[in-house]
């Protein structure tokens, strides 16, 4: 998936060093937690679970020209949720320019039009600020506290209205 800026392509074992950086930056620490990546061996076994898991889609997310890393949107589908779940992670250097928004919703965009995904939704911490207003902005709503988990999680949802 490309847009005027960026370049969405599933994640490899080639990305172990960027998915290394992004793992262990604080907000991915803060935010989505310690994966015990503590080295580049440990990101590519990561990469390689990931990709084990059915129902799950990670995307990296490049710069286009320049074909720099910046980020990951996920695409999974996790038991406790009645339908997928997206997320985004991206490295500080890159925050604040748009990237996770132009990323997040270009993924939306191509779920709308799979009569599969009438609804996407979304988990975020509930002092996890920024992401709760980048879910808005995609338009996700919040639709309840996930109390079945350990962590403070909030749901956000979005429904598709898929046009025959």
């Amino acid at each position: 998936m490309t847009t005027n800026r960026l370049l969405l392509e599933a994640v490899t074992v080639k990305d172990a060093p960027f998915i290394f950086e992004l793992v262990n930056t604080p907000g991915w620490l803060k935010f989505i937690g310690d994966r015990n990546v503590k080295t580049i061996e440990d990101a590519t076994n990561y990469i390689l679970k990931i990709k084990e898991g059915p129902g799950t889609n990670y995307f990296l997310v490049k710069i286009r020209e320049q074909q720099i890393p910046v980020g990951v949107i996920t695409l999974m589908k996790r038991d406790y949720l009645d339908h997928h779940d997206i997320g985004f992670a991206f490295h500080p250097d890159y925050a604040g320019l748009g990237y996770a928004f132009e990323a997040a919703k270009i993924v939306l965009d191509q779920l709308k039009k799979d009569p599969a995904h009438t609804h996407i939704q979304a988990t975020v911490l509930r002092d996890n600020i920024k992401s709760k207003q980048l879910l808005e902005k995609l338009g996700l709503t919040y639709e309840r506290d996930l109390e079945a988990t350990e962590k403070d999680l909030l749901l956000y949802t979005i429904a598709f209205h898929i046009q025959p």
